[in-house]
């Protein structure tokens, strides 16, 4: 997978290279997400589709990288640690181009929520983009967890980046006794929790890395808005359909939004803006 550089204003698209008899672009956006159940799956009108997208896509988001092609030769994202610590690392090494131009982002003026069941996701109007989560989970290594942060700046590379995805035990047991995952190493890829324990080596990167990473997911679930977003995002076991939904829902209501443009100083309120290496966690 290779991210390469855009245009302003072109917003962030992935390439399906390996696709050469149809259009292989699909757009990062809302409207190009199909339902699926443990990821973000994005298709487009010719049937090309790409899954697992939020990883990357928040990674994007948190080094301040609005215009994007991201290359790809599989359809699959690559899952490296089950974080977006690599994305983040990777992209700032090699540097990111600061073009000369307004940042087009959508403004929340209106509260919208959606809910399934006793899952809510809702967004508010807000000075800047803020991320709240809350988890309840039977583990008891999990058990609740709440958490609040203002995205702005190195936020993302500093809180959020490093932490992975999870599962119980029980759930691995499962899907190898239907023949998934086998060629999958859950310790590798996600923490694994088994009641009150920790099964994968090495343990937590934070005594809190489950809430985290549902904020990881929300932030990259967003930025298929299709430009930066501002508002406050609450999430109450909610995921990545539900965060969709929001969307959908959010972008159907008259007036619940408006696109501006930020000069310099106004930039200084987004995601990953004025980001330094030193800022972003080292993992083993």
């Amino acid at each position: 997978m290779t991210i390469c550089p855009a245009s302003a204003e072109l917003g962030i698209w992935f390439r399906r290279v390996d696709v050469t008899d149809r259009d292989n672009l699909i757009p990062a956006r809302w409207d190009s997400v199909h339902p699926s159940p443990l990821c973000t799956k994005l298709f487009n009108e010719s049937g090309v589709s790409v899954s697992t997208i939020e990883h990357v896509m928040a990674g994007l988001v948190g080094c301040g990288i609005h215009n994007a092609i991201v290359e790809i030769d599989g359809p699959e994202v690559p899952i490296l640690d089950g974080s977006a610590i690599e994305f983040v690392r990777g992209i700032m090494q090699r540097g990111v181009q600061r073009l000369d131009a307004a940042v087009r982002v959508i403004e929340v003026l209106e509260t919208v929520e959606v809910t399934q069941g006793d899952a809510v996701a809702r967004i508010a109007p807000s000075d800047m983009m803020r991320i709240e989560f809350h988890i309840d989970f039977k583990d008891e290594a999990i058990g609740r967890q709440s958490k609040l942060i203002n995205m702005s700046n190195g936020s993302f590379a500093r809180e959020l980046s490093d932490s992975r995805t999870f599962c119980s035990q029980a759930d691995v047991d499962s899907m190898r006794s239907q023949g998934l995952a086998l060629g999958g190493n859950p310790g590798k890829n996600a923490v694994v929790f088994d009641g009150a324990d920790v099964v994968s080596p090495g343990g937590l990167r934070h005594n809190d890395e489950p809430v985290r990473h549902k904020m990881l997911d929300a932030v990259g679930d967003l930025a298929l808005a299709g430009a930066p977003l501002i508002g406050h995002y609450t999430g109450y076991r909610a995921g990545h359909s539900l965060t969709n939904a929001l969307l959908r829902r959010l972008f159907a209501t008259p007036g619940a939004t408006r696109m501006v443009c930020y000069g310099p100083n106004e930039a200084k309120r987004l995601p990953g803006f004025g980001l330094h290496w030193d800022e972003i966690p080292s993992v083993a």
